[in-house]
Order: structure tokens, then sequence, then C-alpha cells
């Protein structure tokens, strides 16, 4: 990542959604912790990979980050400016240089609406007139994502689900946003289908310098895409670093576990990854547990681990920027390697 400063800067990003009861008058009687203390950066072009099981505050995030929910608590700062409880007009010029890739290509598009209409539509709110008129750039912004331009008139319904994936693109690109937000992009798409989009939002990264949050359970196409990556467990992330350290070298427990899970390829005389099957479900963010929010699947976890609650900090034997939040963290691979190669 670059020196200088980071085009987005999160710091204790909150979220809690309130549990309403009682009948006439509805009263707070919970909340849901979807979102609890996020501490991360996106450099200007860089791709930031973002995963972790369903309900873990993923897509929540990436929600908070475009500023569609509002932050319980916490601060999002976009190029130097505080965004976090901004107001509309000032969110105006914001809002065009961050943009969303939405999951579902079949919700995402209004089905009344044209493909030139679609596309044509955050010019149209933001007052843009682009060199040439509306129409030639959604002809050039259709073919930049490698569609047809004569398909300009033609509804979402004619398309297949990785063509409206792309006409999603299209539309993310039409305000020439500087930063991303990818909310499992290919996850609803064919597998066929799913490695032609990541290569297509790859190039687009390479040729434009876009910084992408991309968000994704597919651990195989995070590695892929992103360069560094955060591990996400309950609202928390637990580990952040560079994709190859993470990959290679996890210190926390759950990424651990998370990686082993992966299919691998191996050959008849090489022996199989050891798969680390974690005990129990994932507890409910709205009575989180105590201290360590993976403490009750975790075969490491003690007392400690139940009253003091383990800081994103770098740990012994991690390169740096290689952060977790572990008390008792795995043996780093790259101290170990040092040791054989001095014995």
């Amino acid at each position: 990542m670059s020196s200088t400063s980071p085009l987005l800067e999160v710091s204790g990003l909150t979220k809690h959604f309130p549990i309403m009861a009682g009948f006439p008058f509805k009263r707070q009687v919970g909340a849901v912790q979807a979102v609890d203390g996020l501490d991360f950066t996106v450099g200007a072009g860089e791709s930031l990979g973002m995963v972790g099981e369903s309900g873990c505050g993923k897509s929540t995030t990436g929600r908070l980050v475009t500023r569609l929910l509002e932050p319980t608590g916490g601060k999002i700062s976009y190029r130097g400016q505080d965004i976090t409880h901004s107001g509309r007009k000032e969110l105006a010029p914001v809002r065009s240089e961050i943009q969303m890739i939405f999951q579902d290509p079949y919700a995402s598009l209004n089905p009344r609406q044209t493909v030139g209409k679609i596309i044509t539509g955050p010019m149209e709110v933001n007052d843009i007139n682009p060199a040439g008129g509306r129409e030639k750039r959604v002809r050039e912004l259709l073919e930049i994502v490698g569609l047809n331009p004569e398909h300009f008139n033609r509804f979402p319904h004619e398309f297949s689900g990785g063509q409206r994936q792309r006409i999603g693109v299209a539309r993310a690109l039409a305000l020439n946003p500087k930063l991303i937000v990818a909310d499992e992009p290919v996850s609803a798409l064919d597998v066929s289908i799913q490695a032609q989009v990541v290569n297509l939002l790859q190039e687009l990264q390479r040729e434009m310098n876009i910084a992408f949050l991309f968000i994704a359970h597919d651990l195989a196409i995070v590695r892929h895409f992103s360069q560094r990556v955060a591990v996400m467990y309950l609202g928390r992330i637990v580990e952040i670093a560079d994709r190859e350290d993470l990959y290679g070298n996890p210190r926390h427990p759950y990424t651990k576990a998370l990686l082993s899970a992966v299919p691998e390829a191996t050959a008849d005389d090489q022996p199989a990854r050891e798969r680390i099957r974690l005990q129990g479900d994932v507890p409910s963010p709205v009575n989180p547990p105590s201290g360590c929010r993976f403490r009750t699947r975790c075969w490491k976890a003690t007392e400690k681990c139940a009253t003091d609650t383990p800081p994103l900090v770098q740990i012994s034997g991690s390169r740096e920027g290689h952060l977790t939040a572990c008390h008792y963290p795995e043996e780093s691979q790259v101290t170990d390697l040092k040791k054989s190669l001095t014995a």
C-alpha cells in the first residue's frame, strides 16, 4: 500500500440493530451486534478482501462504508474527510466516488428499465454530462465490461446472470469511482462465469486504478483478487494481512480452521492437509461471548480469553502489517523456517 494517507480509513466502526418488543408501546429490549469495532484501511488502487462465515457482518460493513447504513459508532474517513454522520448534501460529492456492486444481479436491476436507463441513472442523479452525451458514454461502458453496445435498449430479463452482473459493473463505473465495494459479486453466478467476472474486475482495477473492498466467502477467489485480506468472525476482524502471508502463515486459530476447509489437490504420495472441524455453532450476535468471541469454539481457549478481549495487533513472529487478535496465536511458520535454517 502507498506510504501516503489511505483512501479509506475505518476505526472503531460499529453497527447495532435494535430489537424492539412490547405492545402497544414498543421499547428496545436488545440489539444485534452486527459489526463491533472494526479497524482497517484501503489504499488508492488497492483491493482489500473481506472473508468470513455467513452472518459475520461482511455485507453490513460494505453498506456502512458506502453510507447506505448509518453507523452506531466509530469513524469512517474518505480521503481525509470524516463522512461517518455526514448529511445528504455533504455526501453528494463523495457518493459519486464510492460505488457498490451488489450480490444478486437479478434483484439489483430494475426490470422495468432498459440497460441504457439503468446505467444513465447515476449520471442523471449527479447531473453529469460526459463529452459526446450520456448515451455515447453508456455504449462505451457496455463495451468496456464485455457487452454489445447495441444492447442499450434491451431489458434485464433478456440477459443471463453473468451479463446482468456486467451491467451492474457498468453502472458502478458510470461515475468514474475511486472505490468500489463489491458485495459477493460472483456468489450468485454459475461457477463457469465467476472467473470471467473476477478477471473483468481485476482488469478494471489495473486500468482505472480503482480501489476495491471485495467481500466474499470463497477463499480461493479472494486470494486471486485481493492484495490484502481481513478475516471476520461475529462482527469483528480477527486477522488482517497480505494475502500470501495470511494464506501461508495464519496466526489466528479461526483463520487456520477456515483455510483448512478449502479443497486442495494433492499428489497420491503427499499427505492431505489436516482438516480442523470446529465444535458447536456460531454464537448469536444478540448475545455474543465475552472477551474473545471465538473462544466458545476454540481449542486453545482459557479463562483469559473469557475476560480479556484480545486487541488486533502485530504479534511476535509476524511480518509488518500482519495483525492478529488472539492471546494464544498459532506458531509462526516464518519463525519455524528461520529455526530450521539456523539449526
